[in-house]
């Protein structure tokens, strides 16, 4: 019997919330479709997919939408990051776009790409950002998400005042809703009590939610 999302516990995201997955395109920091991505559409854990929601109905109050980048990850893609990308040469133009200034060696050696687990693979943890519904452009966070580099921390000290508040928005929202930051990249997520702590999935499906490669059993980490 094929197996679904749900028999793991996970859920298509809301349909009014708006997304841009990535990993499934080739524009992304490694250049590459990323492997484990096949879906257009993003799965999160019920639970923090409907969280995820009570987010989006709030900024939508506010004139604001959500902008989803990325959500579950498979642990292959994890894998990929550390053995095959590593190993490729740099993407000139994504190398450009989220690590002009640094090697892959260094992205490593201090923690920009996870060695062994990502919490994404737990299914309760999101890069976003946030879109103006009166333009239906991104709003200024003062570096994209997925930048390798200081400017990306919650608190780095030289953003404009715009900015600051761009990212003040997103984070009232997300932590009103039960989420909490990551420090060192303002657009990074995770459900609090989130379903699956220190588990991680690596599953994947397919846009009509069947699991089409994997297993439903989640890796101890």
């Amino acid at each position: 019997m094929t197996k679904t999302i749900q028999d793991a516990g996970f859920v298509f995201l809301d349909d009014s919330i708006r997304q841009d997955l990535m990993y499934s395109t080739p524009h992304n920091f490694t250049g590459a479709v990323v492997p484990g991505y096949i879906a257009k559409r993003a799965v999160f854990t019920k639970q923090a997919a409907q969280a995820l929601l009570s987010v989006e109905n709030q900024l939508q109050n506010q004139g604001y939408a959500l902008l989803v980048k990325d959500t579950y990850r498979p642990h292959r893609a994890v894998q990929f990051f550390k053995t095959e990308w590593k190993n490729m040469p740099d993407h000139p133009e994504m190398k450009q776009l989220y690590y002009p200034n640094l090697t892959k060696a260094y992205l490593f050696e201090n923690g920009f790409i996870a060695k062994h687990y990502s919490r994404h693979s737990s299914g309760s943890t999101i890069d976003l950002t946030v879109i103006d519904l009166e333009t239906n452009k991104e709003i200024d966070m003062g570096a994209p998400v997925d930048f390798f580099g200081t400017i990306s921390n919650v608190g780095y000290p030289g953003l404009t005042e715009k900015q600051k508040k761009n990212r003040a928005l997103l984070s009232k929202a997300m932590k009103t809703n039960g989420f909490q930051e990551m420090i060192s990249e303002w657009w990074h997520y995770t459900l609090e009590n989130e379903p699956y702590a220190n588990k991680a999935f690596d599953f994947v499906y397919d846009d009509e939610g069947e699991i089409v490669s994997g297993d439903i059993t989640p890796i101890l980490w």
